[in-house]
């Protein structure tokens, strides 16, 4: 049997994204850091790990795969993420009763917060 152990985010600027995602899951980064690779985990091991990867590649969009982020409160967790420094991602097939709002990290890597409490 299979599981989800990490998924990987190739990044451009590995620490300014390890700030980002870790201010944004509440992940911790699992020590030492190398020059091109981080782990990001949660502390009480729930959920997959986070890796980031300094390899460049070229952005393609629509994305192949993203994240989907679950919130129980999106209102809050959307104003959050963009303080950090996400922006909103406009798309004009989104129905206009959409449970999810689409994001992107500050390097264009986009991911959804989806409304769990409807």
């Amino acid at each position: 049997m299979l599981t989800v152990g990490s998924i990987v985010i190739r990044v451009d600027d590995l620490h300014a994204q390890i700030r980002f995602w870790s201010a944004a899951l509440g992940y911790t980064v699992r020590e030492p850091i190398d020059d091109d690779f981080a782990l990001l985990h949660a502390a009480d091991g729930a959920g997959p790990n986070l890796s980031l990867d300094a390899q460049r590649s070229e952005r393609v969009l629509p994305p192949r795969i993203h994240l989907d982020l679950y919130a129980d409160d999106q209102a809050a967790e959307v104003r959050r993420l963009l303080a950090l420094g996400a922006t909103e991602v406009h798309w004009a097939g989104r129905p206009d009763d959409a449970d999810y709002v689409i994001l992107q990290d500050p390097e264009g890597n986009r991911f959804c917060v989806i409304d769990m409490a409807s």
